[in-house]
């Protein structure tokens, strides 16, 4: 069974009402999680590329990513749970992992069970919620994964409309 149904949560991946790449977050990490994030990829067989700038590299492990000079630029991690779902992640800080991904790419219901599937992973390797929030709107996460139901929940009303487009909270 589905998560989440498509009809139930279409308008939390409009592009035009949410912005096209929601933030996607786990709070709270290490190293050691990010590593597992990196293993959980190689193990799931995930299409990836790691990249710093433009130059293309091998996966490395969480701590040399991790611990990088800041100027060095962003290092980015894609990761493609399915041929046509695409998670970048950013190595910003070991204490969260984050990565986007496009609403444009989340249309449907089969889409939308790729991309739950792929939160669910995530969350199970880390016991630890992973939540999305709307683009640019840090800290206000409309849907997640959540570790004691063991399923992606919605965490906003997506029929109510808030006073800048964005869902309310429940």
């Amino acid at each position: 069974m589905a998560d989440l149904l498509w009809d139930d949560v279409r308008c939390l991946f409009d592009p035009d009402l949410m912005g096209a790449l929601p933030d996607v977050r786990v709070s709270d990490t290490s190293v050691e999680d990010w590593q597992a994030v990196l293993d959980l990829v190689a193990e799931k067989g995930w299409k990836c590329q790691y990249s710093e700038g433009e130059t293309v590299f091998p996966v490395p492990r969480a701590e040399a990513v991790l611990s990088r000079p800041a100027d060095g630029g962003c290092p980015d991690l894609r990761v493609w749970p399915s041929a046509d779902v695409l998670a970048i992640f950013r190595f910003l800080a070991h204490d969260a992992v984050d990565f986007d991904v496009d609403l444009r790419e989340l249309q449907g219901q089969e889409r939308l069970d790729v991309f739950c599937g792929f939160l669910r992973e995530i969350g199970r390797r880390l016991g630890k919620p992973v939540l999305m929030d709307p683009e640019g709107d840090y800290g206000h996460p409309v849907l997640g994964f959540d570790v004691e139901a063991d399923r992606v929940v919605l965490l906003a009303d997506p029929k109510a409309a808030g006073p800048h487009g964005e869902p309310e909270k429940r």
